[in-house]
């Protein structure tokens, strides 16, 4: 399946509204506090966390 891009307002709504995970896509963590979004969790938390996603869920994961 090919990445679907959206837009950093409609990347917000969804994530606000708890329709999607928001993944800040850099490898560690230094990187990822200077691109940091809020509610966002970094790649390491969500691969920790794969197990528990829904396989329908929706998932953004973006860079900067």
């Amino acid at each position: 399946m090919e990445p679907i891009r959206i837009t950093p307002s409609e990347a917000y709504r969804l994530a606000k509204e708890s329709h999607a995970i928001l993944v800040c896509a850099y490898p560690d963590i230094e990187t990822c506090s200077k691109m940091w979004l809020p509610g966002a969790i970094t790649r390491t938390e969500f691969q920790a966390r794969l197990q528990e996603v829904k396989k329908e869920q929706e998932i953004i994961f973006y860079c900067t």
